[in-house]
């Protein structure tokens, strides 16, 4: 049997130093040795880079399988049947900050491990159609709202729960992980606008996402001490924050914007505004850093850990692309306000009809100037609604609505449309009767004239006397079905009182702060 070997053999070299054949071979062979070691070089070095691109591809995919398995996410069978139509152009954005004791946070914040995941803050995030515009609007945690009904641990729903704080909506089932999706059928009730994504981030992603980015600059107007943030020591305790600006990370950043008695009259609105001026102060840091995977990564990877996203960001790529489609917005254009709100007891409520118009104004990517935002999506080109019925003139003329279907939302959107005529809204709420299957108009004594006028902002409308005074409107199930573009022109700009107290993510640590 003949065996070949694969191995390389050279021709055995002429020993004989005198040969002139020999001397004329030797220098051939030294070429040939020289070629045999160079081409062994170029290919050792091909097979070294081709071997670090499959490292650092590699090592990209692992890394998105750990942040993939680093995402949680919620039940979205918890989120209500009747959701609000997609109207705006843009998205929304639910930010929930959590209280949660779960997974080490009990270290950070205080309380029971196995304490009721409740919720501390949250704001709705409009990204304008163009993608250059954004506004979050944050939504005091002591608000009084109606909460919808909400799934339960055990797959049954409750009842809607009026008159409810809105933090309440977290709590309901009490579980350690809170209850995001009834938060979120909250917000689309409240306002009237659809959520297409939900985060919520606890106390331990917050702490390390301040950390990897190298810390947040922020604003004290005095001496912070111990008791500052624990009300229940007798004595100030150690400094904690010294007066002016700084920079602030982990449990320093996180002990920052949780603070709340110690500064102004210790209320949550005061330290709303704190909150939005950190957001703000982190939105200027990453952004100074760049917007790039590069950048995003490390920041993904800090967030994941403590992230809990609703199905549509629940993997990485859908993380880091929803992030990658933020680039473009600018730090001027990103605007942080408060619902429009007053007191009532100790308790929050919100002001009618401002907010509705606030909520019109995003719904129709209206800036806070009034501009239009709405850009293009999904490669159409944003316009004006389309062409409406003859505007009407409410001046002068007020006027109550009220929601006679089970469609959320369609109170405010009607009182948009009123509020934006010229009408005076009065009040919202949902009718006791919530079959109505068209709209009616109902005035009382010597208001007829003023009716008909509400009624040709609603085609087909109906028109019936009371016995009561005033005007109201009883919306019905024609006016849900039919197109969301209002009769009348929809509000121009955001309230005044809003726009006055916008904060920019450019503007600096110590400006337009207040404190209560």
């Amino acid at each position: 049997m003949t065996v070949t070997s694969n191995r390389r053999t050279d021709p055995p070299r002429h020993r004989s130093g005198g040969s002139v054949h020999g001397n004329r071979g030797a220098p051939r062979a030294r070429r040939r040795r020289r070629e045999r070691r160079s081409g062994r070089g170029i290919r050792t070095a091909l097979l070294v880079g081709l071997a670090l691109l499959v490292l650092a591809a590699g090592g990209a995919g692992w890394l998105y399988l750990k942040l993939d398995g680093d995402i949680s996410t919620f039940d979205s069978r918890g989120l209500s049947d009747n959701r609000p139509d997609a109207a705006s152009k843009g998205e929304n954005v639910l930010v929930i900050g959590s209280d949660t004791r779960t997974g080490g946070n009990n270290a950070l914040g205080g309380g029971e491990k196995d304490d009721v995941g409740r919720s501390d803050t949250a704001f709705l995030l409009h990204v304008y159609a163009d993608h250059r515009h954004a506004i979050a609007v944050s939504i005091p945690r002591d608000t009084l709202v109606t909460i919808p009904p909400c799934k339960l641990p055990d797959g049954t729903w409750t009842k809607a729960q009026p008159n409810t704080m809105f933090n309440a909506a977290y709590s309901v089932g009490r579980t350690t992980a809170g209850n995001p999706a009834c938060t979120q059928n909250t917000v689309e009730q409240l306002t009237g606008l659809r959520v297409d994504h939900t985060v919520v981030v606890d106390f331990k992603g917050f702490a390390e996402l301040t950390d990897v980015v190298g810390g947040v600059r922020v604003c004290l107007p005095q001496n912070v001490y111990e008791n500052d943030l624990d009300p229940h020591l007798t004595a100030p305790g150690k400094l904690l924050f010294p007066k002016g600006e700084q920079t602030v990370s982990g449990q320093k950043a996180l002990d920052y914007v949780r603070i709340r008695h110690g500064i102004g009259d210790g209320s949550d609105i005061g330290r709303i505004k704190r909150q939005q001026a950190f957001v703000a102060s982190l939105l200027k840091e990453v952004k100074s850093k760049g917007l790039t995977p590069t950048r995003l990564l490390p920041l993904a990877d800090a967030a994941t850990k403590s992230l809990t996203v609703d199905p549509g960001l629940g993997s990485a790529d859908k993380l880091i692309a929803f992030a990658m489609s933020l680039k473009d917005i600018d730090l001027h254009n990103t605007k942080f306000v408060t619902v429009p709100w007053r007191y009532q007891g100790s308790r929050v409520a919100i002001v009618q009809p401002d907010a509705d118009a606030l909520w019109a104004a995003l719904r129709s990517d209206r800036t806070i100037d009034g501009g239009n935002a709405g850009g293009k999506k999904n490669g159409t080109a944003g316009s004006e609604a389309s062409a409406s019925p003859t505007p009407v003139s409410g001046e002068g003329i007020d006027v109550a609505v009220y929601n006679g279907t089970a469609v959320p939302g369609l109170a405010a959107r009607a009182a948009a449309t009123l509020t934006g005529a010229g009408f005076t809204v009065t009040g919202t709420a949902t009718a006791t009767d919530q079959e109505h299957p068209t709209t009616l108009v109902e005035y009382g004594p010597g208001l007829e004239d003023r009716a008909r006028t509400v009624a040709r902002a609603f085609p087909g409308a109906g028109l019936r006397s009371v016995t009561g005074g005033g005007i109201s409107v009883v919306l019905g199930q024609a006016y849900a079905d039919g197109p969301a573009a209002p009769a009348s022109p929809a509000p121009t700009a955001v309230p005044s009182e809003v726009a006055d107290g916008a904060r920019s993510a450019d503007d600096a640590p110590c400006s337009n702060l207040t404190y209560g």
